[in-house]
């Protein structure tokens, strides 16, 4: 066997191993994001009882300054804001879409 047919090997093992570790990654990652969206969920209701918007912009902003702190590099800071960009909209859907399946919730 020649070196770079074991190179070859040894680095497809590599590849293989993160592979691994990003689905283990992406199973937590989906997990906590449903458990977000039903979050998200809990919230529409709350808010329809006290007569808020779903949309509320100044909260976005927290959540994503919250998120953005986290990024130890311009380039993960840009790529977090754009996935929790998409986060927050489907977010925003979800209360709205569970907002719209409930019947008139009247506001005291």
């Amino acid at each position: 066997m020649s070196q770079s047919t074991v190179n070859n090997t040894a680095h497809r093992q590599e590849l293989d191993e993160w592979r691994k570790k990003i689905d283990v990654i992406d199973q937590q990652l989906s997990a906590l994001i449903c458990q977000r969206l039903h979050c998200a969920q809990n919230i529409s209701s709350l808010k329809s009882r006290i007569g808020e918007q779903v949309l509320q912009p100044e909260r976005e902003k927290e959540v994503l300054n919250n998120v953005l702190n986290h990024a130890d590099s311009p380039r993960k800071s840009l790529a977090l804001e754009k996935i929790y960009r998409c986060i927050l909209e489907e977010s925003r859907l979800v209360q709205h879409d569970w907002k719209s399946s409930q019947p008139d919730i009247p506001t005291s």
